[in-house]
């Protein structure tokens, strides 16, 4: 049976877990803002871009995955169809709603940085044994599921 959330050593494990996850979101960060930064993207400007990389996808569509406000929303396509990594379109049965597509210059922007994400997570998995590779893989796909629910 779990510890409960409310157990000491589990709240202490939480607190060790938070500490690892700023350093790891840190280093995650700064590996993607060396690739970012001289195309002028933003961190949730690449997240836009990998949703779109997997379909289009409509402004309301967009501000709910985001989680952003439409106007907020509208201003970040804006940006990246100005540095042309987007592009809109009308819907063809409501022409009132805009769909976002992604570009060639987008989608190649989100491969390099997925491929530079590989090759820093290939040089982490280095320190790992194959079964730690593999219960960490699994522990992963765990907290995707739960964090793609939420």
């Amino acid at each position: 049976m779990p510890e409960s959330s409310e157990d000491p050593k589990t709240r202490a494990n939480a607190g060790r877990l938070a500490q690892i996850f700023t350093v790891l979101q840190r280093s995650f960060a700064l590996n993607l803002s060396k690739e970012l930064a001289p195309g002028h993207v933003s961190f949730s400007q690449y997240c836009l871009l990998s949703f779109l990389r997997e379909q289009s996808l409509g402004m309301t569509d967009i501000a709910q995955r985001m989680g952003h406000s439409t106007a907020a929303t509208t201003g970040m396509v804006d940006r990246l169809e100005k540095l042309g990594h987007v592009s809109r379109a009308t819907g063809q049965t409501d022409r009132r709603k805009i769909f976002v597509t992604i570009t060639s210059s987008g989608a190649a922007l989100v491969g390099k940085v997925h491929d530079d994400m590989i090759s820093n997570l290939l040089k982490m998995m280095d320190v790992l044994d194959p079964d730690e590779q593999k219960a960490w893989l699994q522990i992963y796909e765990k907290i995707f599921t739960y964090c793609h629910a939420q």
